[in-house]
């Protein structure tokens, strides 16, 4: 980005924050010159009404059988019922009012994001022109994201573009890295993958052994790398494009235990969660089942860990991500606009008490349950010599301690040169952050701080 854009952009930021700041201000001032005691109930009531659903969602988590759905209940029934709260107790004379204010609390909401995102100076990760390859190998699992593989005709297509297309045996077990060791052997110059993110890194890993390309073909379920490397999930076929127009990406590669992986390792109550057998072919059933144990009566491991200088104490869960997630929640973590920053990212969980319980079901990643840390190396500790861990989704046990690190441009990723790309991170709305902004106040890099 150029200097008088940069410029540009940040005096677009700050004036943004401030609309979306008098917006907010309007939005108060309108509800108590026309609404009066009445505006001030509505406020209360949708206070009241979202603490009601944060109790709702984790009971729903946390619980089972009828506790469970009467959670659920909760959750829905809410902002219903406060919704049929305010229709009842608010006048007819003060409703013009009313919808003003929330229109402009809305329009200050959208303002305010628009500020903090324009602020933000994400660059894309650098391109390098390269040649098309002679010998691609591509390793196919045709059962991937529930066939996608034949779906998009994936085999075939490769096939024409001149590529060698390994397909895994759906019902043998098969070695993917000694596949891919034996591609390298007999002279591939490309390895590829149309599979799930563990399959994606097992060859990542062989190809930045060997200071390969790697191509990445988003046929998994939900192609978490494929999307942070801006490619199309909806369409696998258009990563085959980077066989024949493609340019190279540095991408870092994380690694624990001497493996690889290109999104997360887990500990605690994920990892726990994926070691049960019956989670790969029912997810979402084996999470809602084992939560309520992990969540309230969690006796699994103490776990420790340690990142940038930083120590995390006894946390129920941990992720460590290979680049830094930009914003999201504990569900979904988010994006990475960046994977060549060299850094681990750590996002560390601790619920102690029904408080912080409320707070993380209601705020996600920005709950005071959460610590966010980052580091180019991490080690988690427990108080037994073994511990689950969920390396890109796959189940391990791996002696403590165990340590993660990242290896800064250490795979060269292969992608279309026309592909949707990523997406800027929409932040975590702060109001401190936006008053900064909306101060014209700018960091050493030009960005709000």
């Amino acid at each position: 980005m150029g200097e008088a854009a940069k410029v540009a952009g940040q005096a677009k930021a700050v004036w943004l924050a401030r609309a979306g700041i008098g917006c907010g201000l309007a939005a108060v001032l309108l509800l108590a010159a026309g609404a009066g005691l009445r505006g001030a109930l509505v406020v209360a009531v949708g206070v009241v009404a979202l603490a009601l659903m944060a109790v709702g969602v984790w009971w729903a988590l946390s619980r089972r059988g009828p506790l469970r759905w009467l959670g659920v209940l909760l959750a829905v029934a809410a902002p219903v019922g406060a919704v049929l709260l305010v229709v009842v107790t608010v006048g007819g004379g003060s409703w013009p009012w009313v919808l003003g204010a929330v229109a402009l609390w809305a329009v200050g909401l959208l303002l305010s994001r628009a500020a903090l995102r324009s602020a933000r100076h994400t660059r894309e990760m650098p391109e390098r022109e390269v040649e098309a390859p002679r010998r691609p190998v591509l390793i196919m699992n045709p059962k991937s994201g529930g066939g996608k593989v034949a779906e998009f005709h994936l085999a075939e297509r490769a096939r024409e573009l001149g590529a060698e297309v390994v397909l895994l045996d759906p019902e043998a077990h098969q070695d993917v890295t000694e596949l891919a060791e034996r591609a390298v052997a007999d002279g591939a110059d490309l390895l590829g993958v149309a599979g799930g993110d563990g399959t994606q890194a097992l060859v990542a890993q062989v190809a930045a052994r060997h200071g390969l390309p790697f191509l990445v073909i988003s046929a998994g379920t939900r192609n978490h790398f494929a999307l942070d490397l801006g490619l199309d999930r909806d369409d696998p076929a258009r990563c085959l494009d980077a066989l024949t127009d493609g340019v190279e990406l540095r991408v870092d590669l994380g690694e624990v235990a001497g493996r690889a992986f290109v999104n997360n390792v887990s500990f605690g109550t994920y990892a726990e969660i994926v070691q049960n057998p019956e989670y790969r072919d029912a997810k979402a059933a084996t999470v809602l089942a084992m939560l309520p144990d992990l969540l309230v009566g969690y006796t699994g491991a103490k776990l420790a860990a340690e990142a940038g200088g930083q120590r995390l104490e006894r946390p129920q869960a941990v992720l460590v991500s290979n680049n830094p997630y930009d914003a999201g929640n504990l569900i979904e973590p988010g994006r990475r606009s960046r994977m060549d920053r060299g850094a681990l990212g750590v996002l560390g969980v601790k619920v102690d008490g029904a408080a912080q319980a409320a707070d993380l079901a209601l705020r996600g990643t920005n709950a005071e349950g959460v610590t966010v840390l980052v580091g180019r190396e991490v080690r988690v500790t427990a108080d037994v010599p073994t511990i689950p861990v969920a390396v890109d989704g796959e189940a391990l046990e791996l002696e403590v301690p165990v340590r993660c690190v990242i290896r800064p441009g250490a795979l060269r990723v292969r992608v279309p040169r026309d592909r949707p790309g990523t997406a800027v991170p929409v932040p975590a709305l702060k109001w401190s952050r936006l008053a900064h902004l909306a101060s014209g106040r700018t960091d050493a890099n030009g960005g709000v701080q």
